[in-house]
């Protein structure tokens, strides 16, 4: 484990901060664990796209585990004392896998349940030109989502970034998403079986589709794109 970051983490950290994304001041945590946010809303307010049953164990039990395990991992490291943005980077960039996939996780999930809050809402201003400009509007966007599933092997997620003044959609395996790699994160599909099995079985096309389509706030992926 190393004692130090590495001088290619800290340009990395530096970029993500300059993103802006759901990133905080960083505080000295001390020994303290990172911990869980609690669900922004109760666990049937995803209904019928993402059901209650599927809520609860979503959050209440993969989620809560991202978390717990991380929290055996950090103790003794440098990432102990990072927020957990931070530790995500940092940990990538390092070359730590298994805080990674922790790290990695426990941060999508969090981004994943917020994104929906105060949802759906139809994209507004700069971003929906945007999303016209980039994709040729909703439909084109719901297939660039679709086509990039089918290119995530197994687990992983599906990212609307924002990259350079355009915008993108990018799929990465198992806990990866955009911050590593300096991206924007604006909308985040989780692709794990337990995020869409119990409600579509195996059609997680259909899946996709309907979350995007009715419950997004994509009012707030506009606000994170800075529109």
């Amino acid at each position: 484990m190393p004692a130090t970051m590495t001088r290619r983490t800290v340009l990395a950290l530096s970029a993500v901060a300059t993103a802006g994304v759901l990133l905080r001041p960083h505080i000295a945590r001390a020994a303290s664990p990172f911990e869980q946010p609690p669900l922004p809303y109760g666990e049937d307010a995803l209904a019928p796209q993402i059901s209650s049953r599927t809520v609860g164990l979503h959050y209440g039990k993969h989620h809560k585990a991202y978390f717990d395990k991380l929290n055996k991992l950090v103790p003794g490291t440098p990432y102990a004392d990072m927020e957990l943005q931070e530790a995500v980077v940092a940990s990538k960039k390092d070359g730590e896998d298994k805080i990674f996939n922790q790290a990695g996780q426990a941060w999508n999930h969090v981004f994943y349940w917020e994104q929906f809050k105060g949802g759906p809402t139809k994209p507004a201003g700069a971003f929906a030109q945007a999303l016209e400009r980039d994709f040729g509007g909703d439909k084109g966007l719901y297939d660039a989502f679709a086509k990039e599933g089918d290119t995530v092997f197994g687990t992983g997620w599906v990212w609307l970034v924002a990259d350079g003044g355009k915008l993108a959609v990018k799929g990465y395996q198992d806990a990866g998403n955009p911050l590593p790699d300096g991206l924007t994160p604006l909308v985040g599909i989780d692709l794990w079986e337990h995020a869409y099995y119990l409600d579509y079985e195996n059609r997680k096309a259909e899946h996709v589709a309907a979350v995007l389509s009715e419950r997004i706030n994509w009012q707030a992926a506009g606000e994170r794109m800075g529109s």
